[in-house]
């Protein structure tokens, strides 16, 4: 029997692979007069993508009824594309066993690796054995898919020239390895890239035996497996049968394509020899050995389509794709072959102006009747922004590519439930998990997120005690003044919150295992959502997952606390994408490098060309050694370098092209791609860049006109401006008009954060809770003093912070508190009281104030004292009026203002007590801005009383009895801590000649 010559062709690049295929198709099977000859007809196709695109090229060239060929996805094994149902349809390998869940899979891996790394001595938690278990099955599918089995791997001779860590790696491969078959027959199963081979030799050996009634066509597939390899030399042979390539080069000349890599390598673990899998032809030339077909047998596909390029792009490509010892031709390349004309570089400054300026493009695009464009780029997060620059207008655009589950919102709802469980509640996570937007969505939403809020400015500042009960408590006993948000909220966390999370708290607490965590993790994210996490395509995609976990669980790491789970859970959600049904604006796609093969619109925007994007770096197999790969026959890892340079030579075969990369990314400036890098090279001085749509996108969002700001000015009239005012206000008054006006007449106050570190005011309350309680409760008694202050500290409601890090300093100035009192009751000086209001109108308005302490000393005079937990104002601020709290206290004192002492009391005394470290390297000190005398710059004691009237008097007359405007930093150099730099802009006017 005469050996039959296969039928094997290739669509260039410049032409639209789906269109030209099916005007092949049309032409060579659809005039026999058979109505059904078409449909009896099957096109083998890459992956389901392709498989639209085929179908709709089928409409655009029937122009009216037309009975379609079977189009059969096969998958794309090497990047773990599954299989299409149509190859089960077709009645092949139904005895074979069926294939193992890939969660089972996943689960039955981790539980192997956490084993064996504990058996030899290294334990690993869950999720890293997760993560490992997940690399281990990528492994074993390569070695599958290329036909190697254990015993290949166990007969290795290159153990011995590996590092340690490599050995120590392949010999647990190799004991997994052994195991991993046992697993399989246990449950009666099959690796499902096993599987693959078995139906793909299976329908191989069918049609070989009996060819089918139509045509066969293998189209676009560049899968370097040999099942496949065998299954497409089995087609190209049938009698109607056609083996179809994406642009198989057949510009290269012999000694070109020799040089992409010998294809028996001497030594296959060369540099050289590994580094030609990064050429975009060579899985193609590798595919054709496996095939046993010669390149000089590939025949040119004669149809094309309107849609196609100039045939003159493609000895361009040809020639920017040269191996890089072949490159030196450039030089003596002829300009008409190294013309890129319909191709446009666009580089952007960042991200958000490339996405600006891809979306305006594709905004361009649709001004035209029946144009078509497509963004093709491996950056999901360019792509994101993409979409959402084209909503602003109403442009909805189909992203085939997906999102991971992790960014939907099911799946931020599953990793908010974990996180907050797993942190004990702590109010970040537990605040993010209450707002999130599924938790009571529909008609309860409004009076959840109010009862939420309130929790919010309840648990502002340093965090409560661990857990429900932490929060429980601050409920309970709330701070002062947020007394009423705790009101607010007390019976709804008890019978709502409370009640819903007291199970997954349970569950997180104790090492029940992965299976009792996912059944409360289930519930918890049903009863907080409605079941709105199990809604829409997203939905179900959570709701398949976690069932999968939940049945898989048994099989999987026997323990598994909170914190692993929730890592865990993350892991297995951002491994997962969802890709929404098919919809979006019909001339506009968004499209990942996998589903872009075969796909060819007007315009094709190539984006995100910069080095670890496209071409992204290569991930590492922590099983095996590049040597062993190689040695093994496997793929290495620069292969999918090679695939996207492919993909990249098929997308700039398209009419139009605009390639894209930005300067630099959130973090530093990027290095532009080696793909774009050779583009650049070989057109020279013809490149062309886009500068029109960058400069659109930097115009769109610009203001026609820039008013520059002023310095605010408010004046509010006299009846709104406050005729009261405490003594810890006067200071801001002087100093900063503006926050003054901010915080007593608008009535703004800045928030703490949410589980804030104690702050320096936050530590001065604390000080102050100590100091006034000791007062009031122990008759400030030094002896009872430290006592009260241990009691303090040890509270279930203090910070960690405070008690491990702070406290032991805190103890140290207390001790010198307690030791200085003692020692001035020695000398006859008495506490009068602290903490303690006092008032009394001066200057038309009313002055109040609270003291930390007045003592009377042995004259009869009293002295007034204030704690500082910082460092104490100088002399120099309180003469300029910026610290004038401890002279209008004792003000307040002289007009009668508190009730224990009498009016026209002197005082003698004005003292910071601070609690900072002093001269001998202890902890407390006393500092004063007055002398008797005067001396070293401080104010005459006698006077400092008079002054402070003075200055105080001035102020209320120019700001609350008067009519001036509260100026924004009159005073550039006063010691000024406010929160509202950005209410005045500062930014915008300080420090460019307007201001004061």
């Amino acid at each position: 029997m005469a050996e039959t010559r296969p039928a094997v062709f290739t669509i260039p690049a410049h032409r639209a692979f789906a269109d030209a295929l099916v005007a092949g198709v049309l032409a060579t099977h659809g005039k026999s007069g058979k109505p059904d000859a078409i449909a009896q007809g099957i096109i083998l196709l890459p992956n389901n993508r392709a498989v639209r695109a085929v179908r709709d090229a089928f409409v655009r060239a029937s122009q009216g009824g037309l009975l379609l060929p079977r189009l059969v996805p096969v998958g794309d094994v090497e990047l773990t594309e599954r299989v299409g149902l149509a190859l089960d349809a077709m009645e092949e390998g139904a005895d074979l066993p069926p294939a193992i869940d890939p969660m089972r899979r996943h689960m039955i891996l981790a539980r192997l690796v956490q084993n064996a790394r504990a058996a030899e001595g290294k334990p690993v938690d869950t999720s890293e054995a997760m993560r490992l278990g997940i690399a281990l099955g990528t492994t074993l599918d390569q070695l599958l898919v290329e036909r190697k089995t254990p015993h290949d791997v166990a007969a290795l001779e290159v153990s011995e020239a590996l590092s340690g860590h490599w050995q120590t790696a392949l010999a647990t491969l190799n004991l997994l390895l052994e195991a991993w078959p046992r697993e399989l027959a246990a449950r009666g199963c099959i690796d499902s890239a096993e599987r693959r081979n078995r139906l793909f030799d299976a329908l191989a050996k069918r049609w070989r035996a009996e060819p089918p009634p139509g045509f066969v066509i293998a189209a676009g597939i560049t899968t370097t497996a040999p099942a496949i390899a065998t299954l497409l030399r089995v087609v190209s042979e049938l009698p109607k049968g056609q083996v179809v390539f994406p642009d198989l080069d057949l510009n290269l000349t012999g000694e070109q394509w020799d040089a992409i890599a010998p294809l028996q390598p001497a030594d296959p673990s060369t540099p050289r020899e590994r580094a030609a899998e990064s050429h975009p032809q060579f899985a193609l030339k590798l595919l054709l050995e496996r095939m046993g077909v010669n390149r000089d047998e590939v025949a040119l596909w004669k149809w094309g389509s309107v849609h196609d390029a100039r045939a003159a792009r493609g000895k361009a490509i040809t020639n920017a794709m040269l191996p890089a010892q072949l490159t030196g031709v450039w030089r003596t390349v002829p300009d008409a072959e190294r013309m890129l004309k319909g191709v446009t570089a666009l580089e952007a400054t960042h991200p958000a102006e490339e996405a600006q300026a891809i979306a305006i493009a594709l905004r361009e695009v649709l001004e035209t009747e029946g144009k078509t464009a497509a963004l093709v780029t491996p950056d999901r997060d360019l792509a994101t922004r993409v979409s959402a620059q084209l909503r602003r207008w109403g442009v909805e655009a189909d992203d085939s590519a997906g999102r991971p589950l992790a960014q939907t919102p099911p799946g931020t709802l599953l990793t908010a439930i974990a996180s907050a469980a797993a942190e004990r509640f702590a109010p970040v996570s537990l605040l993010a998990l209450l707002k999130h937007p599924l938790v009571r969505a529909g008609e309860g939403r409004l009076r959840w997120l109010d009862k939420v809020r309130a929790l919010d400015l309840l648990l502002r500042g340093p965090r409560p005690s661990p857990g429900l009960e932490g929060v429980a408590r601050l409920i309970a006993d709330p701070p002062q003044g947020r007394k009423g948000y705790a009101a607010q909220v007390r019976t709804w966390w008890e019978e709502e919150v409370a009640a819903i999370l007291t199970p997954l708290e349970e569950a997180f607490a104790n090492d029940n295992g992965i299976a009792a965590l996912v059944a409360c993790l289930r519930e918890a994210a049903g009863m907080l959502s409605g079941d709105q996490a199990w809604a829409g395509f997203q939905g179900r995609a959570a709701s398949e997952l976690i069932a999968s976990m939940e049945m898989a669980a048994p099989d999987g790491p026997l323990r598994c606390d909170g914190a692993e789970f929730s890592a865990l859970l993350g892991q297995l959600l951002a491994g997962q994408s969802v890709r929404p049904p098919q919809g979006g604006h019909p001339r506009i796609a968004i499209l990942g490098l996998i589903e872009a093969r075969l796909q060819q619109s007007d315009l094709m925007i190539l984006a995100g060309l910069n080095e670890g994007v496209w071409p992204a770096l290569p991930s590492p197999d922590p099983w095996l050694a590049p040597r062993v790969r190689s040695a093994l026959g496997l793929p290495g890892l620069e292969r999918r370098i090679g695939l996207s340079g492919h993909d990249l030579a098929n997308g700039l075969g398209a009419p139009q092209v605009v390639i894209s990369r930005a300067l630099r990314d959130a973090s530093a400036p990027t290095v532009a791609s080696r793909f774009w890098l050779r583009l650049r090279a070989l057109v020279g001085p013809k490149w062309v860049e886009e500068l029109r749509l960058p400069a659109l996108a930097r115009a769109i969002d610009a203001p026609l006109a820039v008013v520059p700001v002023g310095t605010p000015d408010p004046r509010p009239p006299a009846e709104t401006r406050p005729q009261e005012i405490a003594v810890t206000d006067v200071d801001r008054l002087k100093a900063d008009p503006y926050g003054f006006y901010a915080r007593r007449i608008l009535g703004l106050s800045s928030l703490d954060p949410v589980d804030a570190d104690p702050s320096a005011a936050w530590r001065g309350t604390a000080v102050h809770d100590v100091l006034e309680q000791w007062l009031k409760q122990d008759d400030a008694r030094p002896a009872a003093l430290m006592d009260r202050a241990r009691a303090l500290l040890a509270s279930a409601t203090q910070h960690p912070v405070m008690r491990v890090l702070w406290q032991p300093r805190l103890m140290l100035a207390i001790e010198w508190i307690a030791a200085t009192v003692a020692a001035q009751r020695e000398e006859d000086r008495q506490i009068l009281f602290g903490e303690e209001w006092g008032k009394a109108t001066i200057s038309g308005v009313l002055l109040r104030g609270k003291a930390d302490r007045i003592d009377r000393m042995p004259d009869g005079s009293i002295a007034v004292v204030d704690y500082k937990t910082g460092k104490a104002p100088s002399a120099a601020q309180v003469k300029a009026g910026y610290s004038l709290q401890l002279g209008l206290l004792g003000l307040l004192a002289r007009e009668g203002g508190f009730e224990k002492v009498a009016k026209g009391t002197a005082a003698s005394g004005f003292e910071y007590w601070s609690l900072g470290r002093n001269t001998d390297g202890g902890f407390g000190k006393i500092a004063s801005p007055v002398d008797e005398k005067g001396t070293r710059g401080r104010i005459p004691t006698g006077d400092f009383v008079d002054l402070v009237a003075r200055q105080f008097a001035e102020v209320a007359a120019t700001y609350l009895t008067g009519t001036a405007s509260f100026a924004a930093r009159p005073h550039p150099d006063a010691p000024v801590f406010t929160d509202y730099d950005h209410l005045m802009r500062l930014d915008e006017w300080f420090g460019r000649g307007n201001a004061p």
